[in-house]
């Protein structure tokens, strides 16, 4: 699988990744397949949050990390704070609280990636600079990014937070395309040229961020997969004919979609199949063509001005 570096840091991992919100549904000889094969497969960077599974889906994967042939210094561990039953909450006592759980469920004594998961408006973004220099210093984190954040959210942090932040986690597939919608469509009065985001994909360009794409295969927030659903015929039969030219899978070519943009960003891809995570990885192998790309694009009900 082909290498990128996450944002500023000297992180290089596969340009794809493993989301592991499902994990806790798995025994541990399920997941120990899992993580081996998506290792096996150049996947090693694995997304974690301490809410998925009530934390769960955490400790499923070090206990079966353990029955692995694969090491801590193998792979990339990335974990997710700020969401807690019915508010958000990026104090200072919380987010300490929330790595040292992490890390007690990954049974590790460091997490190469701590991003706060959804946007704290009673943020005080001094606490958060103290709570990640906190984290720096003691060696618990390598680096800090974001998720679901826009520019001048990012930008209230930065002037506070000593560190770069590498990495912003928004939700982008063949069917949720707002942060690219736009940018086809300045200066003009309709639906899609309404600016969402602040543009948030030309800032994590400008300012050397990874774009990572959570629900790459969805469509809505949890309306469920996109790709084989027959309320979306067009682009399944475009997925569909390319997916048999490149001789890979439909889920392939969606994902392969989202490699060919420039900005490098990065799918978080959440299944537990360890056939489909292999039929997956071969979209790092795929360069869709422009002409391609646009065909995809508008197959999936977008039209160009």
């Amino acid at each position: 699988m082909k290498k990128i570096q996450l944002g500023k840091s000297d992180l290089e991992v596969g340009e794809i990744s493993l989301g592991c919100m499902r994990m806790s549904e798995l025994s541990t000889k399920e997941a120990s397949e899992v993580i081996t094969n998506a290792v096996e497969n150049g996947v090693d960077l694995f997304d974690h949050a301490d809410i998925y599974g009530k934390g769960e889906s955490e400790s499923v994967f070090a206990e079966a990390l353990k029955t692995t042939g694969v090491s801590r210094e193998d792979i990339k561990l990335q974990t997710k704070c700020g969401i807690r039953k019915g508010f958000f909450d990026f104090s200072k006592e919380h987010i300490l609280e929330s790595v040292d759980g992490s890390l007690k469920r990954l049974n590790t004594e460091y997490v190469d990636s701590l991003l706060l998961h959804r946007p704290d408006a009673l943020m005080e973004p001094e606490e958060v600079a103290e709570a990640f220099a906190a984290l720096k210093e003691s060696g618990k984190v390598r680096y800090f990014g974001v998720s679901n954040q826009n520019p001048m959210q990012m930008e209230l942090l930065k002037k506070y937070v000593g560190e770069s932040l590498i990495v912003n986690q928004l939700q982008l597939s063949l069917v949720h395309t707002p942060m690219i919608d736009a940018g086809f469509n300045v200066n003009m009065q309709n639906d899609p040229a309404i600016v969402r985001d602040s543009n948030v994909l030309e800032y994590c360009r400008l300012n050397d961020m990874t774009i990572q794409a959570w629900s790459p295969f969805q469509h809505g927030m949890i309306e469920g997969p996109f790709v084989g659903n027959d309320a979306f015929p067009e682009v399944n039969a475009k997925l569909q004919e390319l997916a048999e030219k490149y001789e890979v899978t439909d889920s392939a070519i969606a994902i392969a979609w989202i490699l060919r943009h420039p900005a490098n960003i990065q799918p978080v891809v959440g299944t537990m199949n360890t056939q489909r995570m292999q039929n997956i990885a071969k979209a790092s192998h795929i360069v869709l063509s422009r002409e391609e790309w646009y065909e995809l694009y508008r197959a999936a009900g977008n039209d160009l001005p």
